[in-house]
């Protein structure tokens, strides 16, 4: 017969399911990030009105990067990076206006941690304590 059989259907569907999964695995390890990930099954391509086709990324009000996954559902991983090697009598401060974390001193959180005077453990734009 010219129809192809369920068997030949399915395993053409586990194909794409497998690129999808490589895809999705790939998305969600970004190499050298702390990010978690999650994955929503059957979630809509859509946020705040806008509608996402397949392969389509999104920032979301929560700092998520969010990837269109259609028909399977919706991948987020967080798009900040947690500090983890910095001194005790120091704390990591997120700001989820401008989805950033800094390190500052427990002491006085208006302050970057500061190790030495070469190395600066605060982000790129805070001020030398005085």
């Amino acid at each position: 017969s010219s129809t192809p059989s369920m068997a030949m259907q399915a395993q053409k569907m586990r194909c794409a399911w497998g690129r999808l999964c490589l895809l999705l695995s790939l998305l969600l390890q970004l190499p050298g990030s702390q990010a978690k990930c999650y994955f929503q099954a059957k979630a809509p391509c859509e946020y705040e009105g806008k509608q996402f086709s397949l392969g389509e990324s999104w920032l979301s009000t929560n700092c998520l990067l969010c990837t269109c996954l259609h028909p399977v559902g919706v991948g987020c991983c967080e798009t900040t990076q947690h500090p983890i090697d910095f001194p005790d009598w120091c704390e990591a401060h997120y700001d989820s206006q401008t989805c950033q974390i800094s390190v500052v001193q427990k002491a006085n959180p208006s302050l970057p941690c500061v190790k030495s005077v070469e190395h600066e453990w605060g982000s790129a734009g805070t001020p030398e304590p005085l």
